[in-house]
């Protein structure tokens, strides 16, 4: 990634800016074509890839510094993130920590410190945002959830965790409004649903319980095309979607 004048250059610098020991890293959802998807960085002059993630700076807060660094790093902005937990193995980045221990000795090193991480779980509508890669990758790469590469340090274990945080949030977190598309069909929501939740759900329950909650709006046209009966477009009601997820969707999936 460095070398090593350029990693003599960014310890200095990293030294003065950032908070010692605390990072953060990113989990982006995106959802399309019936597949959950998650965002990778192949980072240049690496066989490597990484969530997007970075440092804090000293007065900057850990929600700004979430913002900022998936911005710097994808270009994304202004969506739905979320902290959902602090990954503190002791060996979590001993990848990086060998990488560069030939170049500097420990003392000089940023890399060779202990970084406690901060995860973010971040939802996009996939049609709508155009991430790109940082100075420092090569490629910001979809992948489904079902077919990632080999990601380094423990990111496999946050993607995971970001996960399995979806899916207890499914009834308190707008995840539906922020992943779906502005206007959608039942079957397309229920794939979401099923996809996130890695079962199969009865599709004239689905119906009945996401109907029953009120927070969904439906379109006086059906959707056009198509050599069969044409379904019915929905779209969510924010205000009657935030409202009941202040106590939460009843019942279980």
């Amino acid at each position: 990634m460095f070398n090593k004048q350029e990693l003599i250059e960014f310890c200095e610098n990293a030294r003065s800016s950032y908070l010692d020991h605390i990072s953060i890293d990113c989990v982006v959802f995106g959802f399309h074509e019936g597949q959950l998807k998650v965002l990778g960085l192949k980072i240049k002059n690496e066989d490597s890839w990484y969530l997007p993630g970075g440092f804090v700076m000293k007065d900057e807060p850990i929600e700004m510094a979430a913002n900022r660094i998936l911005k710097e790093r994808t270009g994304l902005d202004e969506i739905f993130l979320q902290q959902f937990r602090v990954f503190g193995d002791p060996d979590r980045a001993r990848p990086h920590h060998d990488m560069y221990k030939d170049v500097l000795p420990p003392e000089e090193n940023w890399f060779s410190m202990r970084f406690l991480t901060i995860g973010y779980y971040a939802l996009v509508d996939f049609v709508h945002v155009n991430p790109t890669p940082d100075g420092h990758s090569e490629s910001c790469t979809w992948y489904d959830l079902t077919d990632l590469p080999d990601f380094k340090l423990d990111h496999a274990q946050i993607i995971k965790s970001a996960l399995d945080t979806l899916r207890l949030q499914l009834n308190y977190q707008p995840i539906g409004y922020n992943l779906m598309p502005k206007e959608f069909t039942m079957p397309e929501l229920q794939k979401l649903y099923e996809t996130i939740l890695d079962k199969k759900l009865d599709r004239r329950n689905f119906q009945r319980r996401m109907l029953g909650f009120g927070i969904l709006s439906r379109s006086e046209q059906p959707r056009k095309g198509g050599a069969h009966k044409a379904p019915y477009l929905y779209s969510f009601d924010l205000k009657n979607y935030q409202s009941a997820l202040t106590e939460g969707l009843k019942g279980g999936w």
